[in-house]
């Protein structure tokens, strides 16, 4: 239950009752969003909160401090890796409207000097983590023939680039699978966006992956890489996580069948028109 400034861990499939309408007024909506520790999960959950929603603000390990207080913001743990994790969360949830699969991790190096088992780390995260987190929320959305799911995944996806390999591959990944995906829930009126978010300097994307991407530029790669990575610290056009938050309500609110929300000035350009 919600008592005092926040809930942590505790039921509320009793609290989170998402009916259309409530007594004649539109009743408000819940919002499941992973990787909601920092970067755009976190601003994410603030806009919707902002915005009227109850949101549901998952990471590996709860802080309450980083989000505002409400009794609107139930944080709940959530390692999407893990099954047990998963099914816990979603317990916690209760009924969901619009799963949000954000949590995700990166790796930046030459692909030869790449373990596989980096390479599978990533996979987990990134692609089978939010195959995990889509399978666990179809019941309840198919059953109301109600839902929005939407995917974030990344401007690799718009446009080639070097050193990220094993990144792109499991976020194009995920890409062919939103694609596919939103044809067959479709049928149960059930909406599968994308979300695709150009760079950020400001998210810790390379804090959160130093440890797995040390000593993936080999001597051997430094002159290629070096330019690569000057560029990289001064680029033209950036995303902030303004645009990605803003997006993913677009994507989440969108009836149409657009599958595609690029998200920053960057993103947008490499998009281009579709």
């Amino acid at each position: 239950m919600f008592y005092g400034l926040y809930s942590i861990d505790s039921p509320v499939s009793h609290v989170y009752r998402s009916p259309t309408y409530h007594h004649g007024v539109p009743a408000m909506k819940t919002v499941l969003i992973t990787g909601s520790s920092s970067g755009y999960g976190l601003e994410t959950a603030r806009h919707f909160h902002d915005l009227g929603w109850n949101v549901i603000a998952t990471m590996r390990r709860p802080s309450p401090g980083i989000l505002p207080a409400s009794d609107r913001i139930k944080l709940v743990a959530l390692d999407v890796t893990r099954a047990d994790s998963i099914a816990h969360a979603v317990e916690q949830a209760g009924p969901i409207d619009v799963l949000v699969n954000n949590a995700g991790i990166g790796v930046i190096g030459a692909f030869e000097a790449t373990s596989m088992q980096t390479v599978r780390e990533v996979f987990e995260a990134n692609t089978f983590g939010a195959m995990a987190m889509v399978q666990a929320v179809i019941p309840q959305m198919r059953e109301r023939r109600a839902g929005t799911i939407v995917n974030v995944t990344s401007s690799v996806t718009l446009a080639s680039m070097p050193l990220a390999a094993a990144y792109t591959a499991s976020k194009t990944a995920v890409e062919g699978f939103t694609g596919s995906l939103a044809h067959e829930l479709g049928a149960f009126g059930i909406r599968v966006k994308l979300v695709e978010p150009g760079y950020c300097p400001t998210t810790r994307f390379a804090e959160n992956g130093a440890e797995r991407m040390n000593g993936l530029i080999p001597d051997t790669y430094a002159d290629y890489a070096r330019p690569i990575f000057d560029a990289f610290a001064r680029p033209q056009a950036t995303t902030q996580p303004q645009d990605v938050a803003e997006a993913i309500w677009r994507a989440a609110h969108d009836v149409s069948d657009q599958l595609h929300f690029p998200a920053g000035a960057d993103a947008v350009a490499l998009a281009g028109p579709r």
